[in-house]
């Protein structure tokens, strides 16, 4: 009898520990943008928290209920980012929901996902919209004529690193990477789009972020003729300056290919054009095989033109083009280079890359290495292929003819041939003419 009371105690105590509210999560922050494909919304919290996104029709909207959560800020849309959202509103259904409605222009398909602390953020509740898109006849019409088009354009796809969530280096005076790679990357293709035959598409235009697997493919579905990828590097030593230019390495080109061997199987995936889907695993095998060796010379390729121009005209940090196993290098039919413009960690190399004159520089010096690839080995069909002029080269001081032959890819032989040398020596100011293959 004794022990009733206490069992009694004992299960009223558990109930009572049971029934402790859970803490509650603090919006603190509510932001969106737009790029071309979707609209983002991110809420800030300062912990995790359980949600639940759904979405209904007429009129279209979603919802969203973010369980043991209170709203610390207003819900301020400004209509410049706000994309497919008309609207934004909030109530709350229960007394442990509070719930975040997005009122849409039209339907769109919902991706939600939570992002843990990373930088100066903290933990985030990303909803994105992807509207419904229908192409226009005129679209399609344009899209199947520029295809069949001769004497087109060398597309070259930009892409510029981090963005929107992901601020990527931080410099000692609080420089952004993405603030700086994306202006460098308008002013590559502005110096691109300047120069006939040439022609380049922006991976992001503003500041939203791109996974990587998707810079890539953009650059594919666009056809592009070349894929680069610009970064600013940053060290824990603040000394540490120099551009740098990556290809992908033969480790990451092997993960890629066995990836892509096995998605062949269930996707239409296009490799040079080619569907591997409806071929057999040793057909497939060999077909990926040639067009990602082709793939990877032609990035050696080009990443040495761009690397002889950067290394002309300020400090690089090695000697030549590097290796690595960059997501954003892993097409497997796109050339593809990343460059490390400098060092953001770097105070001197900082204050540069702020710098519009230096950016635009920068921009004119990358551009000059991709424009003497292409106009070295031009893609049949291209403008460039029908309407090329002879590459001159004005010798400057510490030139020599090997380094000169080595930077254009030519033998010394059709150099000298080209410029009626019998020897080696040559003088500053000299124009060379640099034979074409």
């Amino acid at each position: 009898m004794a022990l009733r009371p206490v069992i009694a105690w004992l299960i009223t105590g558990s109930v009572a520990l049971f029934a402790i509210p859970a803490p509650a999560a603090d919006i603190s922050g509510f932001r969106v943008w737009t790029d071309p494909e979707k609209t983002r919304a991110v809420l800030d919290l300062d912990a995790r928290a359980e949600y639940q996104v759904f979405t209904l029709d007429n009129p279209p909207r979603v919802v969203v209920d973010v369980q043991q959560a209170q709203l610390g800020t207003a819900l301020n849309l400004v209509e410049e980012y706000s994309g497919v959202i008309d609207g934004v509103r909030h109530g709350q259904p229960s007394a442990d929901t509070l719930r975040i409605v997005l009122d849409l222009q039209k339907n769109s398909t919902v991706k939600s996902f939570m992002l843990d602390p990373t930088s100066e953020y903290g933990h985030r509740l990303v909803i994105d919209l992807f509207p419904e898109r229908i192409l226009t006849a005129g679209e399609v019409v344009k899209q199947m004529t520029d295809l069949q088009s001769p004497n087109r354009d060398v597309v070259i796809a930009i892409d510029a690193g981090h963005g929107g969530e992901d601020p990527g280096a931080i410099g000692k005076n609080r420089t952004r990477e993405k603030d700086v790679v994306l202006a460098i990357a308008r002013e590559l293709k502005k110096t691109l789009d300047a120069r006939p035959g040439l022609s380049a598409l922006l991976v992001r235009e503003g500041d939203y972020y791109v996974p990587h697997r998707d810079r890539f493919e953009f650059a594919r579905k666009s056809r592009a003729d070349l894929f680069v990828s610009i970064h600013a590097d940053a060290f824990t030593r603040r000394d540490v300056a120099g551009s740098s230019v990556f290809i992908l390495s033969r480790k990451g080109a092997s993960s890629e290919f066995a990836r892509r061997l096995a998605d062949s199987e269930n996707s239409a995936d296009l490799v040079g054009g080619v569907t591997l889907s409806d071929k057999d695993d040793m057909l497939a095998s060999v077909l990926l095989d040639l067009s990602q060796s082709a793939t990877m010379q032609a990035s050696r390729a080009v990443a040495d033109s761009v690397f002889s121009a950067l290394h002309g005209v300020g400090k690089t940090h090695r000697n030549q083009v590097e290796y690595a196993n960059f997501m954003v290098l892993k097409s497997p039919d796109v050339p593809s280079i990343l460059v490390e413009t400098g060092f953001i960690s770097n105070p001197s190399e900082e204050q540069r890359l702020r710098d519009p004159a230096w950016q635009s520089k920068l921009a004119q010096v990358i551009g000059d290495g991709v424009q003497d690839y292409f106009f070295l080995s031009p893609p049949p069909g291209t403008w460039i292929a029908a309407n090329r002029q002879p590459i001159r080269h004005r010798v400057v001081n510490g030139d020599t003819l090997g380094d000169i032959a080595n930077r254009y890819r030519v033998s010394l032989y059709s150099l000298r041939q080209a410029n009626g040398l019998d020897g080696d020596t040559i003088r500053v100011g000299t124009q060379l003419v640099i034979p074409t293959t």
